[in-house]
């Protein structure tokens, strides 16, 4: 099993980057997917997460509106479109995975919550993210 993320780097602020998570050895049917982060000296936050069911998405409130996931279950790969970017978002951005018989039935979506409580089964090395005021 193997999670690849791409696509960071240094912007400005407000500005925008298109990060993608390749995932192998498994297949978003039968795991919960989601993207989180962590700044330099503070804890993991997930970010976003996708169903790949149905295509129900969940944000954390400081992205809402500018930031979109979105996910190819045909290519196994999933999306982070960021834009207006803030020095705020800067980061290390990865995606994750959790086997969803592992979680409340239904669940498809890998929310912090989720994430929180039952852990993450498989994590990318991460991609770093630096927005510049």
């Amino acid at each position: 099993v193997q999670l690849v993320e791409s696509g960071g780097g240094l912007v400005q602020a407000g500005g925008s980057l298109r990060l993608s998570c390749a995932a192998s050895g498994f297949t978003f049917d039968d795991y919960a997917i989601g993207w989180f982060r962590q700044a330099p000296g503070k804890e993991r936050e997930g970010v976003s997460c996708i169903s790949s069911s149905d295509g129900s998405t969940y944000y954390v409130n400081s992205v809402k509106g500018r930031f979109t996931i979105s996910s190819d279950n045909a290519k196994n790969t999933m999306y982070l479109q960021m834009n207006s970017l803030k020095p705020e978002d800067t980061a290390i951005y990865y995606c994750a995975a959790t086997l969803r018989a592992a979680l409340p039935y239904g669940s498809t979506c890998l929310s912090p919550q989720l994430a929180s409580h039952y852990g993450l089964d498989y994590w990318g090395k991460g991609t770093l993210v630096t927005v510049s005021s």
